[in-house]
């Protein structure tokens, strides 16, 4: 079950250059969760005490990078959090997304390249799962052609299921969960409220789904903050008022 943090927390709602990643169905390494599957939220104070626990793990290994490169959007928090253990003042960002009808079976690709020279340095990536791997694969045949002495990947979270096993990790997750960092709140509860509503259906039919399908126990108060926002963007259209409360429906 998810409880999400307080306001006070978070906002209102709260290797080597040779690796190979193999990139396939990630559906042949683990069951499809389907339409039902539990969340897990992690705190602000456990993000910082996992990046924590991977910068000690890097330092021990006796690694020293020359470059940080945090995966853009989930990597950008917890590599410069790592930056900041290892004393580390060069990090640049790449940006990679998924293509296709799902983000998690769709093809990665590069979206904002690198933009630094990187030939003959030892870089880090760093970012905040490994799930698929397929983003990896790309990413390092991509920093292959650019010629770095040594390249090694460092995760807050490493699931099993992935077709890439990272050179360092945090946590090790080996029975599948969806992990919502605190950077994504609002991001992932969108795409959950939007997944849930096949129907019109009131504030309190969509926080009773959310519970139901991925164990999200939410305050209303929260709830709405997110769905007046997911209205102003155009992904929700309130309807008349029913009964006792609001309708709403799926853009």
């Amino acid at each position: 079950m998810i409880t999400l943090p307080e306001v006070q927390n978070v906002p209102q709602i709260q290797s080597n250059q040779e690796r190979i990643c193999i990139t396939i169905n990630h559906l042949q390494h683990m069951e499809k969760p389907g339409d039902k599957f539990k969340c897990y939220l992690v705190s602000w104070k456990e993000s910082y005490r996992l990046a924590k626990v991977l910068a000690r793990k890097i330092k021990s290994s006796g690694f020293r990078p020359d470059l940080v490169i945090g995966i853009a959007r989930g990597g950008l928090v917890p590599a410069r959090v790592v930056c900041d253990f290892l004393l580390q003042k060069d990090l640049a960002a790449v940006k990679i997304e998924h293509w296709g009808i799902a983000a998690t079976l769709g093809k990665a690709v590069i979206k904002f390249p690198l933009p630094v020279d990187i030939s003959g340095k030892k870089i880090l990536i760093v970012d905040d799962v490994v799930d698929t791997g397929d983003t990896y694969a790309v990413l390092m045949d991509y920093l292959k052609e650019k010629n770095p002495s040594e390249t090694r990947i460092a995760v807050l979270h490493y699931k099993t299921c992935s077709t890439c096993i990272p050179d360092y990790w945090a946590e090790k997750q080996d029975k599948w969960e969806w992990i919502i960092y605190p950077w994504a709140v609002y991001e992932d509860l969108t795409g959950f409220i939007i997944k849930v509503m096949t129907r019109p259906m009131t504030l309190s039919d969509i926080k009773k789904a959310l519970m139901d399908n991925y164990s999200i126990k939410i305050s209303k108060k929260d709830l709405l903050e997110i769905m007046n926002d997911m209205h102003a963007e155009g992904k929700l259209r309130k309807l008349e008022k029913g009964k006792k409360e609001n309708l709403w429906v799926s853009e």
